[in-house]
């Protein structure tokens, strides 16, 4: 099938695209900043650029990967969230829905799920997340933005029987965590890969799974993360004493850890249960804890990329191009190179 992708030039979407495109799919990547993948050029903000792709490539799914992030909260003011994540989010299902697209795809987050009395650690047990956890508090613009697109996700569902399904995907970005302090690098990602975290591969492949089973799954909310070794039981101990709990489950984790010169968590305070995307679409990750284990043992490097340095595409564009983003009626890019394709 075609596929529009937004957010093609992003960090998700150079995985994306080669993912979709092995799977068997062609590709339209629309972002806002030019790249590799990307061919339509415009903001989702945008309406009449929306529109205009739609129109052009007739597109049988949409895999929406595009948004503004949590770092982007320094760059930006909330006004830009609501008009690119929520406001983007609505031009496209409604566009979908108008040219008779049957499948949607929606990339979230599971940041929506932490209140600020997780973030804070307050508690005695770590609070274990699935599909099922309510209220919805979230802390930020982003995560507030977020919940309400999922939101506008549900109601064209239910109203226009678009095939959506949303994938609150866990942490997998490469640079270092711009809130965390202690330890940092490879050795905090590959603690997160016990409880919030998953490879950028993975998330690729959930969203391919997501594509492909969206007709017969109609509406679904899915969280994207590496499957835990640990149970709800385990809530106390993970906050109290988890390195108890870790060797119990990978009695040498301590010892490989130790010889990198790594150290084990002190507290978890949060734990995300991927089981329900495993029965909604047969994901489960191909990369978890134990294969970081694999890898010390080994003496490779781990499967999990880190670069301090980056910088996402669109923190790179200058601020006359950036503003375009936030306000879509002076986005002026519309720039197409895929021919237009005729159904039947």
């Amino acid at each position: 099938m075609r596929v529009l992708l937004t957010g093609s030039s992003g960090w998700l979407g150079r995985f994306l695209a080669p993912a979709l495109r092995d799977a068997g799919h062609e590709v339209v990547g629309f972002d806002i900043v030019p790249g590799a993948e990307t061919q339509v050029l415009g903001s989702v903000a945008d309406a009449r650029a929306v529109d205009r792709a739609f129109s052009t490539h007739e597109v049988d799914g949409v895999v929406h990967a595009g948004a503004l992030h949590k770092p982007d909260i320094v760059r930006y003011p909330r006004q830009a969230f609501v008009d690119v994540n929520v406001t983007g989010t609505l031009n496209l299902l409604e566009a979908a829905v108008a040219a008779g697209v049957d499948r949607f795809v929606f990339t979230s987050t599971t940041s929506l799920m932490i209140t600020r009395a997780i973030s804070d650690g307050r508690g005695v047990a770590a609070a274990w997340l699935d599909e099922a956890t309510a209220p919805l508090e979230p802390r930020n613009i982003y995560g507030v933005t977020k919940l309400a697109a999922e939101g506008l996700c549900r109601m064209i569902s239910l109203e226009r029987g678009l095939s959506c399904i949303v994938l609150r995907t866990s942490r997998f970005f490469p640079e270092d965590d711009d809130t965390h302090r202690g330890i940092g690098g490879q050795n905090l990602k590959a603690n997160e890969m016990l409880y919030r975290r998953v490879t950028v591969e993975d998330v690729a492949r959930a969203h391919v799974l997501a594509l492909e089973r969206a007709p017969e799954v109609g509406f679904d909310i899915l969280i994207i993360s590496a499957p835990t070794p640990f149970t709800r039981e385990d809530a106390v101990a993970l906050k109290q004493d988890p390195q108890t709990v870790i060797a119990r489950c990978f009695p040498d984790a301590a010892a490989l850890f130790a010889a990198r010169g790594w150290t084990l968590p002190s507290t978890i305070d949060r734990v995300y249960d991927a089981s329900r995307a495993e029965r909604s679409i047969g994901f489960r990750a191909v990369t978890d804890y134990g294969s970081v284990l694999d890898a010390l043992r080994e003496g490779r490097d781990v499967p999990l990329p880190h670069d301090p340095e980056y910088m996402s595409p669109l923190a790179k564009l200058p601020d006359s191009v950036r503003n375009g983003h936030a306000r879509p009626a002076t986005t002026p890019w519309s720039t197409t190179t895929f021919p237009p394709r005729r159904r039947g």
